[in-house]
């Protein structure tokens, strides 16, 4: 017997952990930790932050789920996605040094627009870069370098949340090309590390630890677990941890959308859609990004074209939490806002509440509803707009994308978090003019199966992904397509009176 794949798939609410049997290349077992959702500090507005060592605890907790059910002895890789875009400042012992500041956290957003002016504007930065440095990792080790300088003296190595984690399982250093792009941190032109970004902000290029794909080669593994971290997890000593992605290009991954012209989307705290090409393209507002997906080679370029709206599972969670009522489901939650036709009798609410969008600029207007009447509207008419709210975000994002050249006619998602509501679906494609397709799968299956790939226990990534099937398709609805439109027009008549987008 082959064995087992181990992936990790660690997000800002939750850490998952899927365990996929190589021979029939299905997975048995996924778990998630902890029971509720992992707390973000918010020293301030608009920070947010999460100790590392949290994410580990949860990490254990998963193995130990597992081994209720499966003798994980016969695990034969591993493999992790993470939430993108954090900070993880070591230690020349590889302990972290503060709380890693996170993807949704702002409070670096003015460092990037001052060095995308310094560094000669749009046209001088994005060729090179493909985006802006904006809200991302080296603009937030910017900001620890100002204002905790004797901390930052103390940093060994800058690393995104997944780098730590291989790091705190292996004791091997290393980061990605991926996640180097992620990080603003990657020239395209050049096909390094970026200089000119390192110079601005006068960082020690020391500061980045080796550079590897993001899948490994199955000879040349990112690094093996030790016999302590393996007694931890109950796993072999020496297993391969070959494969590690930001989440959204591990999304994509999990989709198996790894070529030109295929499209991801999720739909979990934050709602992304993400495509596949085959050459560097940017957004020249920089709404959107570019970043390398996780099969790029320098030989044959894959990268992955990112649109992200921070307010939607986060906002329909609060919709649960402070309009219904803990005690309802989310499933009652949609057959409720189901009772509400199209476009909500003039309803419409803004899902901006969770740090700056990068569809607006890194604005930050916050959410808001508008239009709404005392005498005709209702709790389940703030549910149906929160959805279409959501989804109006989303193809305001698209259009961006569509602007850049990417030609979207099917989406590929998980069947899970605002996928399961039929509402959602039905708008998500009518709004988008899309087929979408859901399947039965996630991060940690597809980090399980990124991992085995990269520690040759599949020949090629299409065979691991074999028994990848469609569940559901979803045609847009041609029915309510005009009344759709009408609601989007309205909803993006109000964001351009609510804040300036170009």
């Amino acid at each position: 017997m082959a064995g087992y794949a181990l992936g990790f798939d660690v997000g800002s609410s939750s850490i998952k952990a899927s365990l996929v049997d190589i021979d029939s290349r299905r997975c048995v077992a996924t778990v998630h930790a902890p029971a509720q959702e992992m707390p973000i500090t918010a020293g301030r507005p608009d920070w947010a932050e999460q100790d590392p060592r949290m994410w580990w605890r949860y990490i254990v907790e998963c193995t130990q789920l597992l081994r209720r059910e499966w003798s994980l002895d016969q695990v034969a890789s591993v493999g992790i996605s993470y939430q993108m875009h954090g900070l993880v400042a070591v230690d020349s012992s590889g302990n972290p040094l503060r709380d890693a500041i996170i993807w949704c956290d702002s409070r670096a957003v003015t460092y990037g627009e001052q060095a995308l002016a310094a560094l000669g504007g749009a046209e001088v930065v994005l060729p090179r870069l493909l985006n802006s440095p904006g809200n991302f990792t080296a603009s937030k080790l910017a900001w620890v370098q100002e204002h905790e300088p004797e901390l930052y003296k103390q940093i060994q190595y800058i690393m995104l949340p997944g780098d730590w984690l291989a790091y705190r399982m292996t004791g091997t250093a290393a980061t990605t090309m991926g996640g180097l792009s992620e990080g603003i941190l990657w020239d395209f032109s050049l096909g390094e590390p970026a200089q000119i970004v390192l110079d601005h902000f006068q960082f020690d290029p020391a500061l980045i630890p080796p550079v590897r794909e993001n899948i490994a080669k199955p000879d040349d593994p990112h690094g093996l677990v030790t016999s302590k971290v393996a007694e931890e997890l109950g796993i072999p000593a020496g297993t391969p941890v070959s494969y590690r992605a930001g989440d959204q290009p591990n999304n994509a991954l999990s989709l198996n959308v790894l070529q030109p012209g295929e499209v991801a989307a999720t739909a979990g705290t934050s709602g992304v859609i993400y495509g596949v090409v085959d050459r560097p393209v940017w957004d020249p507002a920089s709404r959107v990004n570019t970043f390398l997906h996780v099969n790029h080679t320098p030989a044959v370029p894959r990268l992955g074209v990112l649109q992200i709206v921070n307010g939607t599972g986060i906002l329909n969670r609060w919709m649960r939490e402070e309009i219904t009522s803990r005690d309802i489901s989310y499933q009652e939650m949609n057959t409720i806002a189901t009772t509400i036709p199209v476009g909500s009798d003039g309803l419409t609410m803004l899902p901006f509440g969770n740090g700056a969008e990068r569809i607006l600029n890194n604005a930050n207007p916050g959410g808001s509803v508008h239009g709404l009447n005392f005498n005709i509207h209702r709790r389940a008419h703030l549910l149906r707009a929160a959805q279409e709210g959501i989804v109006f975000a989303l193809n305001r994002g698209l259009g961006i994308m569509r602007d850049m050249g990417l030609a979207v006619h099917t989406v590929r998602a998980g069947q899970g978090n605002m996928f399961l509501s039929t509402l959602f679906q039905e708008a998500f494609a009518t709004v988008t003019e899309a087929t979408v397709e859901l399947y039965n799968t996630d991060g940690s299956e597809g980090a399980a199966r990124g991992g085995a790939y990269g520690a040759g226990l599949f020949s090629s990534l299409p065979e691991a992904f074999s028994g990848l099937t469609v569940q559901k398709r979803i045609e847009p609805n041609t029915a309510h397509a005009a009344a759709y439109q009408e609601a989007y027009q309205r909803w993006s008549a109000i964001l351009e009176r609510t804040v300036p987008v170009p």
